[in-house]
């Protein structure tokens, strides 16, 4: 997905910030600009400078480029049965994901499975940054991950405001039995894909569904709610993660994980793509 989701969110942000105050005769560009700038400030992503007195807080800042969270709970197709830990680093400029599921093994020894994607790549790593320098690890090409991977990443409450600033005028605003709900199209591998998200009170993104009307994308059609959110980095920096992670398709519970801590001070982070993987990728990947 070929998002610049930073630039995005500062110009978006701001714009509708701006059409919000000066197109007082519009309805719906006034009414989305609004219900988004108030979904990124109650997630805590932007900054704000004042200029003037009585004038719209602009430029916005976006604040969320890198993030770690780690928690426990169950993740259905990883094998195996029990609890599991899982650690996912996360990116938006690139846009970028691994997940490490670690799983307790027979004897004590415990079972790990990375997975990785960033833009039009996707793959597996026997440990983290395998296949980077010869010998230290393998990295396994997974191409027909990489779209139900990048949903994962588009799906957090951070990628949702992102995304719907990222479509413009393709996103709307309602109200649905008293809730505010956000629709927007994805884009790039996720074309087809529609995202709706349903705001809580306070607007923040509590319940994210997917859909499409191709059935070869049915596999990525999910509902993922999201609970307990609050201030969960090392430093406190009134960014707000959510402590709970309910993934479902097909109405089955395929991601149950309680977090407990959610990184937010753009930890270090970087997603090199192994050249194999690379090599094995389509040509309009590279």
């Amino acid at each position: 997905m070929r998002f610049t989701p930073m630039t995005a969110l500062v110009v978006a942000v701001a714009a509708a910030a701006a059409v919000g105050v000066h197109s007082a005769g519009a309805q719906t560009a006034p009414d989305r600009a609004k219900l988004l700038r108030a979904a990124a400030d109650a997630l805590g992503m932007v900054r704000w400078s004042d200029i003037g007195a009585g004038t719209t807080r602009l430029p916005a800042i976006d604040i969320v480029n890198t993030m770690e969270l780690q928690g426990s709970g169950t993740i259905e197709g990883t094998g195996g049965s029990g609890k599991i830990q899982y650690h996912a680093d996360i990116g938006y400029n690139p846009p970028a994901m691994r997940v490490e599921i670690t799983r307790p093994g027979a004897g004590g020894a415990s079972q790990r499975t990375i997975q990785t994607v960033r833009e039009g790549y996707a793959w597996d790593e026997s440990a983290i940054g395998a296949g980077l320098v010869p010998g230290k690890g393998m990295a396994t090409p997974a191409m027909p991950a990489l779209r139900e991977r990048l949903l994962q990443l588009w799906t957090l409450p951070y990628g949702v405001v992102k995304a719907a600033l990222s479509a413009g005028e393709k996103t709307t605003v309602s109200t649905e039995g008293g809730a505010t709900v956000i629709t927007f199209p994805l884009s790039g591998p996720l074309a087809g894909i529609t995202v709706r998200a349903t705001l809580d009170s306070s607007n923040l993104v509590t319940r994210v569904e997917t859909r499409s009307d191709s059935p070869a994308l049915a596999s990525l059609v999910t509902q993922t709610e999201y609970s307990n959110y609050a201030d969960r980095a090392e430093v406190l920096t009134d960014i707000k993660s959510p402590g709970r992670i309910v993934r479902r398709q097909n109405g089955r519970t395929v991601m149950d994980v309680e977090v407990k801590t959610w990184e937010t001070n753009n930890p270090y982070l970087v997603f090199p793509v192994p050249a194999n993987v690379k090599a094995a990728a389509p040509a309009n990947s590279r």
